[in-house]
């Protein structure tokens, strides 16, 4: 232990297998628990959920796995930035106690994907796009939570299908976790916190605010035209754009994940979009 004046900080330790984490679980059991899952290629909004786990709780248990049954595109799971030695060295710098990295035969001995359904929830966007996507999600989601046996769980609201499906799924399963949102965190320019933005060149950064720059025009201009004309709108200036290629544009209540054909449809609106920029898909939201 290194002791900085008032504030001391713990070595963090690396549980390289599912056998240690639950040692390391089993030293803490009368401790409150903050687990946040990510794959890794870390940003200060990851580093934000970690923060908000550990004023919550008494330890903090973060983990990098890249899921490959979460990938629909195989190059998609191939070109997935990883960092682990600048993650590492982050989260030490955070005084996060505990990081998972597990090996891919260590989390799957034996391959089965779990299937969740829920109508609408995993139907549309996200779901249509890349089917399959959501059940890897859950199969994986499953074995960490299991493992880390945590009190509270942290959870990016960029990846807001992801979000209200996970939350969905603890609430089915009846389990003990408190699912945590934590808010969006953007660069200066607007631009979403990503994993994949490092995948993107330099112009590349700067053509990517447009997401940002539509979701913004509709929040704050949204009564001057309807939902489906705010939609039509923003797909025609994606349109225009060589750079991109438009998954969905779609403004939904956030809470059933309906369409929206009027404001008074909904008390909890948001616009959700996802597109690619060249060969790296970027996707974002923004609560209207």
């Amino acid at each position: 232990m290194v002791s900085f004046g008032a504030i001391k900080y713990v070595k963090m330790e690396i549980l390289k297998s599912s056998a240690a984490l639950i040692a390391w679980r089993n030293q803490y059991q009368s401790s409150a628990i903050g687990f946040v899952p990510t794959m890794g290629a870390l940003h200060l909004g990851h580093l934000s959920l970690m923060i908000k786990s550990k004023i919550d709780n008494d330890k903090t248990l973060a983990s990098i796995f890249v899921n490959p049954t979460q990938f629909n595109d195989p190059k998609d799971f191939l070109h997935y930035p990883s960092t682990i030695e600048s993650d590492i060295s982050m989260l030490e710098d955070a005084g996060i106690d505990a990081v998972f990295i597990p090996a891919v035969e260590d989390m799957y001995p034996e391959v089965a994907v779990e299937n969740f359904h829920i109508p609408i929830l995993t139907e549309s966007l996200e779901a249509k796009m890349r089917p399959g996507h959501f059940d890897g999600v859950i199969t994986i989601i499953r074995k960490l939570f299991d493992l880390a046996q945590a009190n509270r769980v942290y959870l990016g609201e960029k990846d807001f299908q992801q979000l209200s499906i996970i939350s969905a799924w603890v609430k089915k399963e009846k389990r003990a976790e408190v699912i945590v949102p934590c808010p969006t965190h953007r660069e200066s320019s607007g631009l979403a916190m990503s994993s994949r933005n490092q995948r993107l060149q330099e112009k590349q950064l700067k053509e990517a605010t447009l997401l940002f720059q539509i979701l913004n025009t509709v929040k704050e201009n949204k009564f001057n035209n309807t939902p489906v004309e705010w939609e039509l709108w923003a797909r025609s200036l994606f349109a225009q754009s060589p750079s991109f290629r438009l998954d969905y544009f779609e403004i939904i209540d956030a809470d059933t994940f309906g369409p929206l054909a009027a404001w008074e449809d909904s008390e909890n609106p948001i616009a959700v979009v996802a597109a690619f920029l060249g060969e790296v898909r970027l996707i974002d939201n923004m609560r209207l």
